[in-house]
């Protein structure tokens, strides 16, 4: 017994001589060494158009004095492709950075060849960043057989769209604000046919819309009518549902749901030039009254600037949040969310060389101490705080230093590293203002109604492969085809569609869908 004692005292002075320890997770790991600790990080551009920080940027050596640690920072390309082809390069060398910005396609790659280190043991070592940021759905979307590796948080608003209505027009015609689809559809006869307006001509239109795709999540009408389709339970391009996963244009709603779009094209409640518009064009159209409901973004309705025409062409014109339309059966839905993940994660060779502690210990500091220096900069240089308690730019000494100013943003570049769309955050960037009429636009209270709508979930959607250029041309043009009558909208006619679409690949990238989104636990 005594030998085996001394044989297992020898082992471990032999590790500790060498520097060689073992995680709890198995992972072999050296200590960290007494200096400063090295961590080389890879981080996405919060602001493309602009530089990266000055070599000289006073928070590296904040960091090393105060936690210890030399971190070298590196942006990544913007473009996600141009990421992943620098990400694969640097993994293929074994020379991957300590600390990176990753796309969930190389991460899972890197996962399963087993390049990215486990860091379930780092979460407790960084409460208050694990309770902003990396909350439990945020930890499973970086979770591969049990084991976390990745630090995930949200990256843009989600459900920051909705679909709204001219207030003063309903008001104007003594409408009630509608809550099926044929309610709907009598509110959009009234806004095309009844002058809401009140100008003696007949120069406005129920629904405004524009194609809109986002590849590969989006297909066919896009995402301005899916407010329609999701009353059909088809909004989108994939239902996750277990029971009838797969691509909602297979399902047999779909048809309902042209059919009613047909009825809005036939009837001309919807503005004649939907399948003309661009963004810009949509936006110009809704500021110069053409139509009186519409899906649009929160930012893009009711910011200052945006909102500044509409509110000059239509003092008391105004725009309220509605529910979706309820459809047939009950269903309702704005659209579909792909709740934006971004994910961070810690390479294995930096696991092994003792770093993770340092790696929390410098995203803890970011987002307590940091907070305000990498999203905003220096306090009394280039922000102060207001009386809402949110950073701005007004009363700084030198206005050109503003943290908001072209000149300065690179200094912010690490923000989308702790930003998360916190109220303060959402404060500075989206202050209340008065409209012409002396009304208060509150920014956020337009986005809660937005975000308290129905909506689907829609996860694993951003990832699903994409369809082919040819599949795709087929998808889009036979559904416009269809609700503008160019192909007659008939059950058979329909039925024979999806036979073709399903043999020109349809059904062979259903397949593929449902398999990634089973394997990657995308399936409800």
């Amino acid at each position: 017994m005594r030998a085996k004692v001394k044989a297992v005292s020898a082992l471990l002075l032999l590790l500790c001589m060498t520097g060689m320890v073992f995680a709890s997770g198995g992972q072999a790991q050296t200590q960290a060494p007494a200096g400063p600790v090295s961590i080389e990080l890879w981080y996405g551009l919060s602001m493309t158009e602009s530089p990266p920080p000055p070599a000289d940027w006073n928070v590296l050596q904040l960091i090393k004095d105060k936690l210890n640690i030399d971190l070298k920072i590196s942006a990544l390309p913007s473009s996600d492709n141009d990421q992943a082809t620098r990400i694969q390069a640097a993994a293929a060398a074994n020379a991957l950075p300590d600390l990176f910005q990753i796309g969930r396609g190389p991460w899972l790659n890197l996962v399963k060849t087993g390049l990215l280190g486990a860091v379930d043991d780092l979460y407790p070592l960084m409460p208050v960043r694990t309770k902003d940021m990396h909350n439990a759905d945020a930890r499973a979307f970086t979770t591969y057989n049990g084991k976390n590796y990745g630090f995930a948080a949200v990256s843009t608003i989600e459900k920051n769209e909705g679909i709204v209505i001219r207030k003063d027009w309903l008001t104007k015609l003594g409408l009630s604000v509608p809550v099926t689809t044929e309610d709907l559809f009598n509110v959009m006869k009234a806004f095309t046919n009844n002058d809401p307006d009140g100008n003696g001509r007949a120069d406005t239109y129920g629904y405004g819309a524009f194609i809109e795709n986002t590849v590969p999540y989006e297909y066919g009408l896009g995402r301005r009518l899916d407010p329609i389709m999701g009353a059909f339970g088809v909004a989108g391009a994939w239902n996750f549902d277990s029971k009838k996963a797969g691509l909602v244009v297979r399902d047999p709603a779909f048809f309902d749901a042209l059919t009613y779009v047909k009825r809005m094209v036939d009837e001309k409640v919807i503005d004649p030039n939907w399948l003309s518009y661009t963004k810009d064009d949509f936006r110009a159209a809704w500021k110069q009254g053409r139509f009186g409901i519409m899906r649009e973004q929160f930012a893009a309705l009711c910011s200052q600037s945006n909102y500044a025409p509409f509110d000059q062409n239509f003092p008391n014109g105004e725009w309220m949040v509605i529910d979706p339309p309820k459809g047939p059966s009950g269903q309702s839905a704005v659209g579909v969310f792909p709740t934006p993940y971004r994910v961070y994660s810690v390479s294995t060779k930096a696991i092994q060389a003792g770093k993770g502690p340092s790696v929390a210990k410098l995203l803890e500091w970011m987002s307590t101490d940091g907070y305000y220096l990498l999203g905003w900069g220096q306090q009394g240089v280039n922000f102060v705080l207001g009386p809402d308690g949110a950073p701005t730019s007004a009363g700084i000494p030198d206005p050109s230093k503003g943290w908001d100013k072209p000149d300065v943003v690179s200094i912010t570049q690490l923000r989308n590293m702790v930003f998360y769309n916190s109220d303060i955050e959402l404060i500075a960037r989206y202050p209340s203002f008065k409209t012409a009429a002396g009304r208060t636009m509150n920014m956020l209270d337009v986005l809660a109604q937005m975000q308290g709508k129905a909506w689907t979930p829609n996860n694993g959607s951003t990832l699903m492969p994409a369809a082919s250029a040819d599949l795709e041309r087929f998808y889009n043009q036979g559904v416009v085809e269809f609700v503008t009558g160019q192909r007659p909208l008939t059950q058979a006619n329909w039925t024979a569609w999806v036979a073709d679409f399903d043999k020109v690949g349809g059904l062979a990238w259903q397949t593929d869908g449902i398999n990634k989104a089973r394997d990657e636990n995308y399936l409800y």
